[in-house]
């Protein structure tokens, strides 16, 4: 009995430890809805998933499936509107709605299924998410994109990683020779 009780609570430790190694592990549920997560690493993921093929991975916009995309770097969208258009789209533009739900209810600009889906009002998205997806998104836009400027090189690298053939567009003077292999 006294030998396996310290096993016991050394496993019990060891797993706590690793749990609490996991990023989020310590935040509320509550807290990862609202976007408290500051985890701009998943944000940036999912912005790279769901956002680029349109607003380019600088956020800038431009041509794209769908449309011209707007700029996200010149936004004037707070933290709520960026949720709301990722949530639910723009009807009668190219921006899809990503909230699985979002038309079931009424609570997108007042608009139910029957008044959008099926007559290219709103476009539906490849893939739904999740609100702490599109809170995240929404955190990353805000910290990363949203009053940037004109991309650089700096930027694309942290985007891309260092190396990437993608940022010699941006390099400035010879840096574009030394990125090469």
């Amino acid at each position: 009995m006294f030998i396996r009780m310290p096993r016991l609570l050394a496993g019990a430790l060891l797993f706590l430890l690793f749990a609490a190694s996991l990023p989020g592990w310590a935040q509320s549920t509550a807290d990862q809805v609202a976007g408290k997560s500051g985890d701009l690493a998943e944000g940036k993921r999912l912005f790279r998933v769901n956002c680029a093929g349109c607003h380019k991975w600088h956020g800038g916009g431009g041509g794209g499936y769908g449309g011209d995309a707007l700029s996200l770097r010149k936004t004037k969208l707070d933290r709520a509107e960026i949720i709301e258009t990722v949530s639910c789209g723009r009807p009668g533009t190219g921006m899809p709605y990503h909230r699985r739900d979002a038309y079931a209810d009424g609570t997108c600009y007042g608009l139910h299924e029957k008044d959008v889906v099926g007559n290219g009002m709103v476009l539906a998205a490849n893939n739904f998410l999740r609100p702490p997806e599109i809170a995240a998104i929404a955190d990353y836009v805000l910290a990363e994109v949203k009053g940037h400027g004109e991309p650089n090189y700096q930027e694309c690298l942290a985007f891309f990683g260092p190396g990437s053939r993608v940022c010699d567009i941006y390099a400035p003077g010879d840096a574009a020779k030394k990125t090469a292999p």
